[in-house]
């Protein structure tokens, strides 16, 4: 290992030399020290060994390939976390920093133009082979070909292309100096060259994955529940960054068709730990004898991670919804205050903007380098960005009401073209405004109802369908829908995966994360400047504009969050760190740092792993 060097900003420097270092930090913030001994959120000596079960937090339904990396068809929860790795890997308290993994050392380019990473000699594929400079190109070439999923390939843009110069070394170009970019090539996951045989990368289906992660494929019911295997020949299992995690012999994903089936099979015994999503379920199904008694346990555990966004994605695409008056009418409609008080408990708060609770969240009116930022681009903002508060969802708390928002949603729809008229809402042709809600859980119906019914006062012939997983994704995937609900987790550093999810070139790409189709050449400037960033406050003011823009075209209705994880699980059966780490996911946390008291009850008797 080579000592500490920060290699932030100083890399983007035209004068300043190659540096490599054990790690790499977007902003030069470094935590841990080159030959730390493991992460301080784990426990280092947490025993190995039982079993934990769990539902996934995707609403998926079913599975069918073992390929994560591609379009079509739908891959096994957990697959990508658990078995496969990359060069780098974060730590869980610390968003801009990611530390060696399959590399031992990273050398920035003094011009910033490109990345050198050499390979740990330890680091194996689970099929005994060594992890090689070719394979790491092998999977750039793959995940950038157009066989693999776009999204990729949009997020990997700036790449120019990876060059092996050593038997364990490679170096990776980019097209322009970032400092996201080592960042981003660092956590590119990594497979062997000689998963599939050779065949194009869409056809390798159920070739199971040559990878080098903690565990591999054991079984399960295919298409439905999925188990993974603790591989005891982990070649990373005494690295520091890994020390301590991945504590389970057998991880298993149960898949439910519905959130009903799904309680009740927690209750019963069949799986261990369930994240809960919906208000009313948490307060009026996961209580009864067993919580009482201790035997399940209830927790709300808090976090500081960025809000995570969601809400009604409006499919800009749609003839009916290309006008901004008719999408911020449709957003008026939503009554989010009664639907707080009679679904929710109280226990939401609106959802602002795209960037909630972080520092990224627009705020009052433009100020300082975001309004500059602004004003240079001036000629292609929306109507009020440079000279108004940011866009809010109407409050319907006294003393407005819903009556007052629809009054003004009638008038947008009149300044578009639609007027009621012979017991619809038409445009000058005649036709009747219709717009169809998509679900595929289930448990929107009782939140789309009534949204539908005062859709309905402004003369709108709303519907609502529900459809299996496999279904819905299909048709997202090729923008064939009006409103679809969606949710994305909030991000301590957003980089190149916005432009998949703002892009107008995303919005062209089927299979992209732009479902709202969003084609703002403002837009475009700002997510280009936002990747261009070479210090955090010109990150903070590219999103906080970037906020504003995507806000005043109302692509979407917001939803609401909140500032904690629900999650329920078996009493008496796991361990856990003292210290929880700053920005996590639940299932993550879970799978990574808690042990089973059973395997250390073992361990203490003299069991060996």
């Amino acid at each position: 290992m080579r000592r500490l060097i920060c290699i932030g900003l100083a890399a983007l420097l035209p004068s300043a030399p190659s540096l490599a270092a054990h790690a790499y930090a977007q902003f030069g913030d470094i935590k841990y020290p080159a030959g730390f001994k493991h992460f301080e959120w784990v426990n280092p000596d947490a025993p190995k060994g039982g079993s934990f079960s769990l539902a996934p937090p995707l609403r998926i339904t079913n599975f069918d390939k073992y390929n994560p990396f591609t379009l079509k068809g739908n891959a096994p929860p957990g697959l990508s976390d658990l078995v496969f790795e990359s060069l780098l890997t974060g730590s869980l308290d610390e968003p801009t920093t990611a530390y060696g993994l399959l590399a031992e050392d990273i050398s920035v380019a003094g011009d910033g133009r490109s990345v050198t990473f050499r390979l740990n000699p330890a680091a194996r594929f689970q099929d005994g082979s060594a992890v090689l400079a070719i394979d790491v190109k092998y999977s750039f070439d793959r995940l950038m070909s157009k066989e693999a999923h776009p999204a990729i390939r949009a997020q990997l843009g700036d790449v120019r292309g990876v060059v092996v110069t050593g038997e364990r070394s490679v170096r990776i170009d980019f097209a322009q100096a970032s400092a996201e970019l080592p960042l981003l090539v660092g956590s590119m996951p990594v497979f062997s060259h000689k998963w599939g045989a050779g065949k194009p990368f869409d056809k390798v289906v159920m070739d199971a994955p040559i990878a080098s992660g903690p565990y591999r494929i054991s079984g399960g019911d295919f298409g439905r529940d999925i188990t993974y295997e603790r591989d005891t020949n982990y070649w990373a299992r005494d690295l520091n960054v890994r020390r301590g995690m991945f504590n389970f012999d057998r991880v298993t994903f149960r898949v439910y068709k519905d959130n009903t089936a799904q309680t009740e099979a927690f209750k019963a015994g069949q799986f261990d730990y369930v994240e809960v999503f919906i208000a009313r379920e948490w307060a009026r199904t996961y209580k009864g004898k067993k919580f009482d008694s201790g035997e399940l346990i209830r927790r709300t555990v808090l976090n500081r991670n960025a809000g995570d966004f969601q809400g009604f994605v409006l499919n800009s695409r749609r003839p009916q919804l290309a006008d901004v008056r008719v999408r911020q009418a449709i957003a008026l409609a939503m009554d989010f205050e009664w639907m707080n008080r009679q679904f929710f408990y109280n226990s939401y708060t609106r959802v602002r903007g795209f960037f909630n609770n972080s520092d990224f969240e627009a705020k009052g009116k433009p100020a300082g380098d975001e309004l500059a930022l602004l004003e240079s681009l001036r000629d292609k903002l929306p109507a009020g960005v440079l000279n108004e508060e940011v866009t809010q969802p109407p409050s319907t708390a006294a003393p407005n009401s819903l009556r007052g928002n629809l009054r003004e949603a009638r008038r947008l729809m009149a300044e578009a073209g639609w007027t009621y008229r012979d017991g619809a809402l038409r445009n000058a042709r005649g036709d009747v405004f219709t717009l169809e809600f998509l679900d595929d859980s289930g448990s929107m119906a009782r939140i789309i109802n009534p949204y539908m019914q005062a859709l309905g006062k402004l003369g709108v012939r709303a519907s609502y369908r529900q459809a299996d997983f496999a279904l819905v994704k299909k048709r997202q995937d090729v923008f064939d829908f009006d409103v679809i609900s969606l949710r994305t987790r909030g991000s301590e550093a957003p980089g190149s995966e916005l432009r998949d999810r703002f892009s107008s070139k995303a919005a062209a790409t089927e299979g992209s994360g732009n479902l709202a189709g969003v084609r703002s050449p403002a837009a475009d400037a700002l997510l280009e400047k936002a990747l261009a960033a070479r210090t955090r406050p010109e990150l903070v003011a590219s999103l906080r504009a970037l906020d504003r823009v995507l806000r005043a075209g109302h692509y979407v209705v917001p939803h609401w969050t909140s500032t904690g994880f629900r999650i329920a699980y078996r009493a008496k059966r796991f361990g856990e760190p003292a210290v929880a780490p700053q920005y996590f996911q639940p299932e993550d946390w879970t799978i990574r740092t808690w042990w089973s008291l059973d395997a250390a009850n073992k361990n203490k008797n003299g069991a060996k792993d």
